[in-house]
């Protein structure tokens, strides 16, 4: 199982840097999510009624979170 998502990921990745423009409109997706649920989230925390929406914005902000630091890495090794 780990084996197949590991080579669907790969697979995908490849694609997605050989067609650059598809590329970088969903990189702007991703830091358009993240950025809307970082703000969701920290309205959600100053209420104690939507607690539990505060801590389950967690699972979809990591791995946004992860992509923008991978869009942020490539970009500074793209002006080294």
């Amino acid at each position: 199982m780990i084996s197949t998502v590991t080579t669907t990921v790969s697979s995908m990745a490849s694609s997605m840097v050989s067609s650059l423009g598809v590329g970088a409109s969903l990189g702007i997706v991703a830091v358009v999510s993240l950025i809307g649920l970082l703000i969701v989230k920290e309205l959600a925390s100053t209420e104690s009624k939507f607690s539990k929406l505060a801590k389950s914005l967690s699972v979809a902000i990591l791995p946004l979170l992860m992509i923008f630091v991978g869009i942020v890495a490539i970009k500074i090794v793209e002006v080294l």
